[in-house]
Parts: C-alpha cells; structure tokens; sequence
C-alpha cells in the first residue's frame, strides 16, 4: 500500500524535487568551479632555448657537432653540483649516464660531481667514473643518520617500530607493490626527502643536477641550466610529470593537509593544481569522504589529490629551498608519521607536494627542450615537447620499449603558466 502512495508523493512534489536537483547540480557545478585554475594572458615559464636557439641569445645558433661551446660557457659558473646516488654494482650504469651528459653538456662547462653511496665505493668504480668526467669528482658515504631507521630524539627508541614497519612493507610486496620489500629503497626515499641536502659533500653548494645510473640525455643543451635558472627566478626545475600509484602513499596527502592546517599555509594556485574536486553532493562530500577509513588521499573537504607530481630522477633546483624552515618543518611532519617505512612514500611526491605547497607557479620549470630517458619512460622535445624544440635531438623515432609521458598532469600541473 505504501509503494503505491510512493509515486502519488513524487507527482505531488515534483516541483520540489526538480528544485532540490537543480541547486545540487548547482552547487556541484560551482564547487568545481572554485578549483579552476585561471591560464595567465602570457607564458610565465617559456623555455630556455628553442631548437639550437638560446633564449638570452637568440641571435647566436649553437652547433652540437662543433666543439664550440655555447655563450653560456663564458660567464661564470653558478654555485652548483651534479650528483648521484649510486651502488658500486650501477658502476656501467653510472658510466653511461655521465658519458651522455657530459656529450651532450657538462663537456662545455665543466661542473663538478657528488657520487654518493650508503656504502664506501670500491677503486672500479670511482676509476670509472673519473675518467669519464670532465670536472672535479666527489665519491663519498651517506652518514648512517641518513640511511637508517628513524629514531624518536627523546626516548632513542625507532620511530616507527621496525617489526611493525617490516611486516606492512611483507603485506606491500605480497601485494606486488615494486621495491616494497626493500629497505634500502625505503631508506632512500627518506634520504633524498629529507636529508640528501644536508650531506656534507652537497653544503658548499647551492644549486643540483640529479643524475641516475641509466639515463640518457637524447638533445643537446645550449645553455646552462643553473644560471637560467637563477636569471629567470626559477627554484625547481623538471622533465616529466605523471602519476603516483595512489596504493603506495595512501596516507601522504592527508598528512601534507594537516600540516598545512597546522601551520596556517594556503598552497595558492600551484596546491590547487594538484587537487581533482569531487562532483558528490555536499553532504557525500563533507560527512563521509573525508573518512580517511574509507577515502585515501582526500581533503577535509572531500576533494582528492590528482595524484600528479614530477618525476624526481630529474631534477635541477636551489638547495636552499630544501634548507629553508619552511621544508625542513615539512619534512619533520612526514617523517614522524612514519610513512616512508609503513608505507611507500617516494622523494617524488614528498617534493612535488612541497614544491607546490611553497612556491609559486612561476617559480618551477618545465624543461621542455630537453631530450631524456629513464627507461621505460622518455620524453622527446620534437614529440612531447606542445611546441619546444630541442637541439640536435636523436629522439624522434620510438625506441623499442620506450613510451612517451601521457600529457595529463603536465596539464594540470601548468595550467597556471600557460596561456590557454
């Protein structure tokens, strides 16, 4: 009897339910809205240089076949390093990395390099690479503070419990999260977040290149990074952007929330960027997504992280942005929440959160004219370059296992510097 009086209530109150529907898909509708990213009237990250052009002298037109350097080498070198992170078994690794830098740059400028293991290297390894370089090398230990479990400054006791952290990272690997099972990759992961700045080797500087074994550089670069980089007023720079896998960090968004609320920090258009807003009804959206229980990588507002972030294994940037309060309180929140050994948190996302949590748009660079592989992803100036080209690149036909970056998060991402 009820069942039927229920289409009788509906006919009756149509217009009450039409009205309620509409100012949902209203409210909807303008709470996206209120994430939109505006594009600004003119480009604020153009590139350092188009084709074999650089951009502080478009006039001049560098040859990569000559052995003439490009303007840049002229001036004077910036306060800078490139460094990597290497095990004495990346040795051949290592070797083809810096071969292809130094061909395609560093031959031009001569800047030296940190090699830094959380093992001493063996005689190989640093007669291989020092025959390589062209500037002075550096081969030096990570301080056992760096690379080991966290400990609690008061009792002394490890923070989180190891046995406890052991078996969530047993649970990761069953589940076939890679290098879950590894705790040097854990111990990595704190280390370039939270400490790589701070090395004894790296504190006479102030800017960094990072370089990993087995990447290749596929364009000549006519300029020098580091000094573009502090003319144009850049603080970080990158090549790729793409997603996290959401199940390696399902608690790294919220806890970057709460220390945002804990210290009164906004973010500005470069923190909403990374956020996807959630189409639910309002009370969906406020009562029950923020249960992080039930909805990982959330606001308390019930919005969602994007996911997206730069890919670290390249990386140019100041180092004072890591040695800054702001950083170092940052990092201090993540690391006593215990999430690079409970779960996966990769340096990656740790500073692409930061990166967009201090800085302002403008203030990152895309570089675009850059040819680079980290196997298995590339990224081609002449083919995923939206307009940059490259100089004396060899990228352009696909390579046999080799995939192009989807464009989605470098969208989003540069939305903000980006004339629509």
């Amino acid at each position: 009897m009820r069942l039927r009086r229920l289409p009788r209530f509906l006919l009756s109150h149509v217009r009450l339910i039409v009205l309620i529907t509409f100012l949902t898909f209203l409210e909807i509708y303008l709470h996206v809205q209120s994430f939109s990213v505006p594009h600004p009237s003119e480009p604020l990250d153009p590139p350092f240089a188009h084709a074999c052009r650089p951009s502080s002298d478009p006039s001049h037109i560098f040859n990569p076949r000559s052995n003439a350097a490009p303007p840049d080498a002229a001036e004077p070198r910036e306060n800078a390093t490139i460094i990597m992170l290497a095990r004495n078994s990346d040795r051949e690794g290592a070797v083809h990395a810096v071969r292809s830098l130094e061909k395609q740059w560093n031959r031009h400028f001569h800047y030296p390099y940190v090699f830094l293991n959380n093992k001493p290297f063996d005689a190989a390894f640093k007669a291989g690479l020092a025959a390589e370089v062209s500037g002075p090398a550096t081969f030096d230990t990570i301080p056992a503070h760096m690379w080991s479990w966290p400990k609690d400054p008061t009792t002394g006791r490890e923070t989180p419990d190891r046995a406890t952290a052991q078996k969530a990272m047993q649970r990761m690997e069953a589940r076939g999260m890679p290098y879950a099972g590894n705790e040097n990759y854990h111990h990595m992961c704190r280390f370039y977040s939270g400490f790589f700045f701070d090395h004894p080797s790296l504190l006479q500087y102030e800017w960094y290149w990072r370089l990993e074994p087995d990447v290749e550089y596929t364009c000549a670069i006519p300029y020098d990074p580091f000094r573009q980089m502090r003319l144009a007023g850049k603080v970080y720079g990158y090549v790729m952007a793409l997603w996290e896998v959401g199940s390696t960090s399902p608690s790294l968004f919220r806890t970057a929330i709460n220390h945002m609320r804990s210290f009164n920090i906004d973010g500005g258009l470069g923190w909403q960027s990374l956020i996807a807003p959630s189409t639910a009804p309002w009370p969906f959206r406020k009562l029950l997504m923020p249960r992080s229980s039930i909805f990982h990588s959330r606001t308390p507002g019930g919005d969602a992280w994007n996911f997206c972030h730069f890919w670290s294994n390249f990386e140019i940037a100041s180092l004072s942005f890591y040695r800054s309060k702001e950083y170092r309180d940052f990092f201090r929140t993540l690391d006593e929440a215990g999430g690079f050994y409970t779960e996966r948190w990769g340096d990656a996302p740790v500073h692409s959160l930061a990166a967009s949590m201090f800085l302002k748009p403008e203030e990152l660079h895309w570089f675009a004219d850059l040819g680079y592989i980290h196997p298995p992803l590339r990224h081609c100036p002449d083919v995923e370059g939206r307009g940059a080209k490259g100089c004396g690149c060899q990228c352009a036909k696909p390579l046999e296992g080799m995939r192009g970056v989807p464009s989605d998060c470098l969208e989003s991402l540069r939305r903000a510097v980006e004339p629509g």
